[in-house]
This record gives structure tokens, sequence and C-alpha cells, in this order.
């Protein structure tokens, strides 16, 4: 067993003893059981005269002291619209809790809700929201997507208090919040678990722009210390950001979606993570690479799927020559190929392809569109990256230091290892994308 994921158990096991007082700061996570948490009594005439407004559907009763417009009416119609996408994605059926309720408060002034008991002197700080089994408290925010996206990640964590005892460890319990949280609302019809197309679509909601900033300040997160964040990091904003990327990634990942959401059956038994390390371990370097790459090229609208990386090991090439071809609608690919240390492989490419489609078609090249730049090369241009046979837990991917190939580059490969191939472009925008280039590998004879 790698010694991190050793040392990152036995974090586990002592994260999970302190628990009940470690994560008292940010949310009391009720265990298992009944409910002991008192209810708020409610002067309805007292809220009212303090300009606190009542709004109620099926799965909500919110009280707010925000005008009445259509986007807060309509807040508790969303709400219901979440309570059956939650329950689908957990797997829980809808009928065997036809009670199901939530009261809400949104505040923009919080001393009218102190005023009236409302917001209880006895809450531990909180940045944005709270939640206590079946009551949450949110402030009021500067967007109306941002205050839905508050709403829709406390409701979250009600519902996984009220359906299953609690949430999990703090970086599950906020990355699921964030997960489902992040949204869509169009027309009415409300899409939870959705990844944003652009800034435009999220107002106020940085989570994407915070992993960019972080990384391009040579600040990134491990896996590891995501996991290892305690509950009080969470009365900062960066830790959701970074709990929400890790839980997009293992929750979109063709690879890793399955036995991710395996994770919310051990929440009863207290053992998220423990079981998540244990999941995990087969391909935990693997993970951190995919994890080293994905939050490197981090933008709006990333396409997890098509960037999922097969890190499966090469063969040797059986003759000096070989072909791959590599999809322009596709990240990191494995060509299938081992290249030896020390000899030299020449490296040629040919194609036509589709980089993107506006008004009319962007065809390119295998030498790139000098149009257009994406990280400081042209846009579609082909690149390359050998990948060491073996290599540390915590090593650097040497996908993220690429090789530019255009039409025609030689490599010289320090270690044996795979070649990756791909073109250079946003992952946010390859669905645009269409058609493949050829490229002939030949090793050069030694001089």
């Amino acid at each position: 067993m790698p010694r991190v994921i050793s040392a990152l158990i036995q974090t586990a096991i002592f994260i999970a003893a302190l628990a009940p007082c470690m994560f008292a700061t940010a949310r009391a996570d009720e265990p298992a059981g009944q409910p002991k948490w008192p209810h708020i009594r409610i002067d309805e005439a007292q809220a009212a005269d303090a300009g606190i407004k009542k709004l109620s559907s099926r799965r909500l009763v919110l009280y707010t002291d925000l005008p009445l417009d259509a986007e807060v009416r309509g807040l508790p119609g969303v709400f219901d619209q979440a309570f059956t996408q939650w329950c689908r994605y957990f797997h829980v059926d809808e009928a065997e809790h036809a009670d199901w309720r939530v009261t809400a408060f949104i505040m923009k002034d919080k001393a009218r809700f102190v005023k009236t008991g409302l917001l209880p002197p006895d809450l531990p700080p909180f940045l944005h929201g709270y939640t206590r089994h079946d009551t949450l408290w949110v402030y009021e925010q500067p967007s109306e997507y941002y205050r839905r996206h508050l709403l829709l990640h406390e409701g979250t964590h009600s519902f996984m208090f009220t359906i299953f005892g609690g949430c999990g460890p703090t970086w599950y319990m906020e990355g699921i919040a964030e997960l489902l949280g992040t949204h869509r609302l169009r027309d009415g019809r409300l899409t939870l678990n959705y990844m944003p197309a652009n800034r435009d679509e999220v107002p106020e909601w940085g989570r994407i722009r915070i992993v960019k900033d972080a990384v391009a300040a040579h600040r990134p997160m491990s896996v590891a210390g995501i996991v290892g964040y305690s509950g009080a990091a969470y009365l900062k904003t960066e830790p959701y950001a970074w709990s929400w990327a890790l839980v997009a990634l293992l929750d979109r990942h063709p690879q890793y979606r399955d036995r991710f959401r395996q994770l919310y059956k051990a929440i009863p038994q207290r053992q998220v993570t423990e079981q998540f390390l244990k999941l995990f371990q087969p391909d935990w370097r693997e993970l951190n690479e995919q994890w080293q790459v994905y939050i490197a090229g981090m933008e709006y609208g990333c396409d997890i799927p098509r960037t999922a990386i097969d890190f499966a090991l090469g063969q040797a090439m059986t003759s000096q020559d070989a072909a791959v071809k590599v999809a322009a609608a596709a990240g990191w690919q494995n060509s299938g190929l081992r290249l030896e240390a020390g000899a030299s492989y020449r490296l040629t490419a040919s194609g036509r392809y589709q980089v993107a489609k506006t008004t009319k078609i962007w065809w390119c090249e295998p030498g790139g569109v000098s149009i257009r730049y994406y990280r400081g090369r042209p846009l579609g241009i082909l690149l390359a990256a050998v990948r060491p046979d073996v290599a540390a837990d915590d090593a650097p991917s040497p996908l993220l230091q690429p090789t530019v190939v255009g039409l025609g580059a030689t490599l010289l490969p320090p270690q044996s290892g795979t070649l990756f191939l791909k073109i250079n472009h946003s992952v946010g925008e390859l669905d645009d994308n269409a058609g493949e280039l050829k490229v002939e590998i030949r090793q050069q004879a030694e001089k």
C-alpha cells in the first residue's frame, strides 16, 4: 500500500474520532438516529409584524424579509423540483417520504431574525448558510443565482441529514452540496449537478475562478489535502471550491463515477473517507495524475468524460514504424505505444479537423490555427508527452509539460514510457470539435 494512502487512512481515523467537536464550528453533524435538535417556535404574527413573509410549497416553508418578486416567489417550487432530483441521485424512493419538508430562512436583515427568535443564538458562526436537520438559514446574496445555489446547497445537507442521519465527513458533505447546488434554471425547469458553461450563468459563484487562480499562483490543492480539510476550514470560501472540484471529477469521470456514487451508503457507519480510500487505493497514482491535469486545465464547461485519461501502459513497437489516430474532440489520448529511453522517435502529423463552429466551421491542420491562441500556443496544434512507466505518487505529471509536435517533431524520451497525444484546446470547448488527425511514429536509427 503506498505510504500516502496509509497516512491518509490514519488521518481519517483520527479525524473521525474528533468529528463531534472538530466539525461543530462549521456544521452540527447529527448522529444517525432520531432527531435531537430543538425545533424553532415560530410566532407567525410577530414574524409578519417584523416584515418577514411566509411562502410554502409541498417540500419547503420559507420565511424571508426579501421583497416577494417573481424570483423569490418561485423558490419553493424550485426546491420541490430539487427534492425529486436528490431522491433520484441517491436512489431514494420519493413515495416513501411524502411528508418530507424543510423550513428555511433567507435573511437580508439579520437583526429581524434575531429579534423574532428565528436565528437562534446557539448556532455556530457560518459564512453564507447553515443547516440543522430539517431547518436551514441563508444570508441574502448579491445575485439571484447564488441565492438559489445556497438554498439548494443547504437543502442538500438537510436532505442527507433527514434521510441518512448525517452528511459524512466535511470534504464529502460540502463537495456533494456544492455539486448538487450548482444548477441551471431555464424556463422554470431545474437541473442539478450542472457544469456551468460560462461565468455569466453562475454570477457570484466563483468556484472555477478560485481553482484557476490558485493553480496560476502555484498553490494547487492535492486530493489528500482536500480529504484532510478540517471542518473549521469551511469558514472560508476556498475549501468549497476545492471540494466541488474534486467531487465533480469523481462524479463525472467514467472510471470513478460508480465507485464514488457508492460512498453515501457509508454515511450511517461514518466510514465515508475510509471507504473512499479503500475503493481508490488500486489506482491512487492515476487519480492524482488525472487530478493534476484536470485542475491545470480547469475551465467553464469542462467536459470531464471527454478528458478522462486512459493510463494503460503502452506496448513496445513491433517495427520501426507505427501510426495512430488522434481525435480532435478529446483530451489526452493513449497511443498504446511504449517509447524507449534513449531512443529517438520522429513524429509526423497530417489531417484536417474541426476545432470550432461559429458562423462557419474552423478547419485546422496539426500545425494549428494562428487566428486564435490557447495558453500561448496556436489553437489545435498537436502536442505530445511520454508518461514514464514508474513515477512517484506525487510526481508532477509529464502531461503538464508537453512537447509541441505540430506537423512534425523529434522525441528523445529521458525515461521509457507511454506516448500520449492531444491537440491544444480548451477542455470547455471540445463539444464543437470533430474529426481526427493521423500521427506516424518512426524510430530513428542510432548514429
